[in-house]
């Protein structure tokens, strides 16, 4: 199966998991976007970033903060970190029981969040409260009969990186899905508005870039430059409201290849600061080794997706947001273990000579630049 186009992996799942759907292919198109959400999650984690996430926050343009959009995922500065540790809890883990913990929540108004269900789902980036300075998340680290531990983050509101994934199906007998080039420009345009750095064209098709220095002076100069200028700036001051913006996006006859461009591939890789293309080789090896053959230690993996997408599911405990809490050990322990193998599973569409270790170094820059912010 590693070999398969997504097209054969879509038409493979509708006819083994599926098969009760009344649309098939589509039901299996749509759980194909959330693998490719689920594998960008784990990534981000295998790259340490995971108590700087939020999923699926809503982003104001710059300047402009009446219009929000929805990412997949933005990366936030670490304002605080506290580790709790709460002993003989028994689920649902609430962020009541959480609050109780943290002097700085005690009189605050928290959301009705379960971080860990009594059906063994677990929520990631799971948010307790939101304030002006930003929202404030928790994750699970361990959890026993005895006790379970927790890291609770208070993050800055604006993310210095967002996430977006893109993937488009085609329905059956049609060579292109009308809502591509639709989806297409809607991310090119959440991409280019929210960034304080602004790109413009030159006459001869390179781009520039411009950014208004905290004094009201303009630092402009190649794109390329003045992002990198951004990321390596020595203060919080220097890139205030900068956002370095990612787009993951995943073939199905629409977006043809990394080396076969089509129109909609690139709008988005003229839009986004990074466009990352993730292979049908990529994909249908996480299919096969963590959902169809998967080893003994990965079977939670595949029962956890079985078990979301039968004909009467309860709730499915296979996303992004919610987990079973086998699966989220196996996903973790497979994409730390298969780190190396899992970056060739990305092509690099932009930029030029782009990697994906410069990627995850250039966020770590500005990870660990964020955390110093208001010292």
């Amino acid at each position: 199966m590693a070999s398969q186009t997504v097209d054969a992996l879509q038409n493979f799942l509708a006819d083994t998991v599926f098969q009760h759907a009344s649309d098939r292919k589509k039901a299996a198109g749509r759980a194909l976007g959330t693998l490719v959400e689920i594998v960008t999650y784990y990534t981000l984690l295998a790259w340490g970033l995971r108590d700087n996430i939020v999923i699926e926050r809503s982003v104001p343009e710059f300047a402009n903060p009446e219009i929000n959009h929805n990412v997949e995922f933005s990366i936030h500065p670490i304002r605080a970190k506290h580790r709790v540790e709460i002993n003989q809890v028994s689920p649902p883990i609430t962020a009541a029981k959480i609050k109780r913990q943290l002097t700085f929540l005690q009189d605050a108004d928290i959301k009705s969040t379960q971080l860990f269900g009594s059906d063994s789902v677990r929520r990631n980036s799971a948010v307790l409260r939101e304030s002006e300075h930003g929202p404030t998340v928790a994750n699970l680290d361990a959890l026993n009969n005895q006790s379970c531990e927790i890291t609770v983050c208070e993050l800055s509101a604006n993310p210095f990186a967002i996430f977006e994934c893109k993937r488009v199906g085609v329905e059956e007998g049609m060579k292109k899905g009308p809502q591509t080039i639709e989806k297409a420009k809607q991310g090119a345009y959440v991409a280019r508005s929210v960034s304080s750095l602004q790109k413009v064209r030159l006459r001869n098709g390179e781009f520039q870039g411009i950014i208004e220095n905290p004094d009201g002076s303009f630092k402009t100069g190649p794109y390329e430059t003045v992002l990198q200028e951004m990321i390596d700036a020595p203060y919080i001051t220097d890139i205030a409201g900068f956002i370095l913006t990612i787009g993951v996006v995943s073939n199905h006859g629409n977006w043809f290849s990394s080396d076969n461009q089509n129109k909609e591939l690139r709008v988005l890789a003229q839009s986004y600061d990074w466009l990352l293309f993730l292979t049908d080789n990529g994909l249908s090896q996480f299919i096969e080794e963590l959902i169809t053959k998967p080893a003994s230690r990965y079977q939670s993996v595949r029962k956890a997706f079985i078990e979301s997408y039968t004909a009467t599911p309860r709730r499915n405990k296979f996303t992004k947001v919610r987990i079973d809490r086998g699966a989220d050990e196996g996903l973790r322990n497979y994409f730390m273990i298969h780190k190396r193998g899992i970056a060739s599973w990305f092509n690099v569409i932009s930029p030029q000579n782009g990697t994906l270790e410069t990627l995850q170094n250039d966020l770590n820059k500005l990870a660990v630049k964020n955390q110093h912010e208001g010292d």
